[in-house]
């Protein structure tokens, strides 16, 4: 593999821009048990391979070379790209990686690519990514920035994609589903006078990935120890079928007084788990 290709993908440097001075005692077998689960030579091989493109055309690259079919429905209720509106749409979010590129793939097809992820800062480190992403890290540094970057991305003339729940699905009382939805795309889908788009994404991961998540929330809970396994999981759904229902706007005005925000965000969550 050519040097190029490995510096797209870094583990060893991720760790050091992460831990710091800390990342010379992770021991060296940790480091290449990392870069097997993360699959770094083969997804450094991708971004090579797809170095020349960005954005969604990247993103479709990726639905091809993940070999997988969409069952889109509810195209019709995508809104026309021509009507002058900006929109906020939101998805479960049951793969943690796959079913964010099917839904930038099929947003920024019908968008001309205006429209804009809010990301994990981690994400950032995909080249092809990082033109349609608002990096978002909740828990370093860039904490107190995170407001202040919402705003830029809900203050911008792109269409907002965004997974409510933050992370990934869980296995909750025996059912694939989305932690509590967060309020903030509420408070500022009206605040921006921006209609929500509700979407729903069929998939799940693998049952492994469900007990390391279970224990890795009651046990360990600062560090998403589950988020690692994200990439694997995404070459075990290789060449897998998901179905995508696409619902009809709600209007922001909807988001009245009559409820909370925390109140409306599971009003629409609902919706979605509808559709």
């Amino acid at each position: 593999m050519s040097t190029e290709i490995d510096k797209t993908i870094d583990i060893d440097k991720i760790l050091k821009d992460k831990m710091g001075a800390k990342a010379k005692f992770v021991p060296s077998f940790t480091i290449k048990w990392l870069k097997k689960i993360l699959h770094e030579d083969e997804v450094n091989q991708f971004l090579w391979d797809s170095r020349g493109l960005s954005g969604t055309e990247w993103l479709t690259e990726c639905v091809h070379y993940l070999d997988m079919t969409l069952q889109i429905e509810g195209l019709e209720n995508l809104p026309d790209k021509n009507d002058g509106k900006l929109y906020t749409f939101v998805s479960n979010h049951p793969l943690g990686g796959q079913d964010g590129v099917a839904l930038g793939s099929i947003i920024g097809k019908h968008y001309d690519g205006r429209f804009r992820y809010l990301v994990n800062d981690l994400l950032l480190n995909l080249p092809g990514l990082k033109p349609v992403s608002i990096g978002i890290n909740k828990t370093g540094k860039q904490c107190r920035d995170f407001p202040r970057m919402v705003e830029a991305g809900f203050k911008s003339d792109n269409h907002i994609l965004m997974f409510p729940a933050g992370l990934n699905s869980r296995k909750i009382n025996g059912e694939i589903h989305d932690l509590e939805w967060k309020k903030t795309f509420i408070t500022k889908s009206v605040e921006y006078q921006r209609d929500v788009v509700p979407i729903f994404f069929g998939g799940r991961n693998s049952a492994r990935f469900y007990r390391i998540a279970h224990f890795s929330d009651k046990y360990v809970k600062k560090v998403n120890i589950a988020m690692l396994f994200l990439v694997d999981e995404m070459y075990k759904n290789v060449g897998k079928t998901f179905r995508v229902a696409i619902g009809k706007p709600i209007p922001w005005q909807t988001f009245d007084k009559s409820r909370t925000s925390m109140e409306w965000a599971k009003y629409v969550e609902d919706i979605v788990y509808e559709l």
